[in-house]
C-alpha cells in the first residue's frame, strides 16, 4: 500500500517545489503583455507622498514668469536697437557710408572698433563715425575694405565740443572708461547736469552742431579749470551700425 502511493507523493513535492516558479512566470508573462503598467502604478502610488506641493508649483510659475519677462525685455531692446538702425538709415545723405561693426576686443571695448568698409567706399582717416543718436568717434585708419575707429572714449582721444545753453567751448577727453571727461578752458562756467555737448558750429574738423553727450556731473573744483563727466548720447558698448561722415 504504501509503495503504491509513493509515486503520487513525489509527484505532490515536485508541484509544491514548482508552483512559485509558475507563479513568476505568470506575473512575468502580465508585465510583458501590460508593458509595466502595474510597476507603474504601483511607483506613483508609493512616491505620492513626495510628489512636488504647492511650494515647488509656485516655483515653477515664478521662474516661467521671470523667463517671460526676461524674453520681453530682449524683444524691446531689440525693438529700440532696430528703431535707431532705421532712424539712422532715414537720415543717411550721399556723403554717408553705413557699415556693421564686424570686430571688437575685450582689452580694447572702449577704445576701438572695426568696421566691414573702407577705402573702397570713399573711407579716410579722420573721418567722423556716427551711430543713432550722435558721434561715437573718428576713422585712425583704414584698409581697403575695412576701418578701425578710435572711440571718444578711447584714452588719447581729444575733440573740441559745444555747449549750446552756456555758449562755451571745452575739449571732451577719452578715459578708457564709459564715461568721457570734459575739460572746460574757462575758471567761470554755468555748466549743469542735464546739459547737450555738441560738436562746435563752426568746426571743420567734424560735422558741426552734431550732438555728442548729456552732461552727468560736474566737478567745479577742478584745476586749472572745472571739468565734467559725460554720457555719450550714443552708446559704444551696443551699437551694431554706424555712419561714415566720408569728406
Amino acid at each position: 500500500m504504501g509503495l503504491s502511493q509513493w509515486p503520487q507523493g513525489s509527484r505532490l513535492r515536485s508541484f509544491q517545489r514548482l508552483w512559485p516558479w509558475f507563479i513568476l512566470l505568470a506575473v512575468l508573462g502580465l508585465v510583458r503583455l501590460s508593458k509595466g503598467a502595474g510597476f507603474a502604478d504601483a511607483f506613483a502610488l508609493l512616491s505620492r507622498p513626495f510628489w512636488p506641493g504647492s511650494a515647488q508649483r509656485e516655483w515653477i510659475q515664478s521662474a516661467a514668469r521671470q523667463n517671460d519677462a526676461s524674453r520681453l525685455e530682449l524683444l524691446e531692446q531689440d525693438n529700440a536697437r532696430l528703431r535707431g538702425l532705421l532712424e539712422l538709415d532715414q537720415l543717411s545723405t550721399g556723403d554717408r557710408v553705413q557699415a556693421a561693426v564686424i570686430s571688437r576686443t575685450p582689452s580694447g571695448w572702449w577704445q576701438q572698433l572695426e568696421l566691414g568698409k573702407g577705402s573702397f567706399d570713399g573711407i579716410a582717416k579722420d573721418d567722423a563715425v556716427i551711430g543713432p543718436g550722435g558721434l561715437i568717434g573718428r576713422v585712425q585708419s583704414v584698409t581697403p575694405a575695412t576701418s578701425r575707429v578710435r572711440l571718444l572714449t578711447a584714452p588719447g582721444s581729444r575733440i573740441g565740443v559745444w555747449l549750446p545753453r552756456t555758449r562755451q567751448h571745452g575739449l571732451l577727453a577719452g578715459l578708457g572708461t564709459a564715461r568721457p571727461q570734459l575739460q572746460f578752458l574757462d575758471k567761470d562756467v554755468q555748466v549743469r547736469p542735464g546739459d547737450l555737448v555738441s560738436t562746435s558750429p563752426a568746426s571743420t574738423l567734424l560735422p558741426p552742431n552734431l550732438p555728442v553727450a548729456v552732461v552727468q556731473s560736474v566737478n567745479l573744483r577742478g584745476v586749472p579749470a572745472p571739468t565734467a563727466l559725460v554720457q555719450l548720447i550714443a552708446p559704444p558698448d551696443a551699437i551694431d551700425w554706424v555712419q561714415v561722415q566720408v569728406r
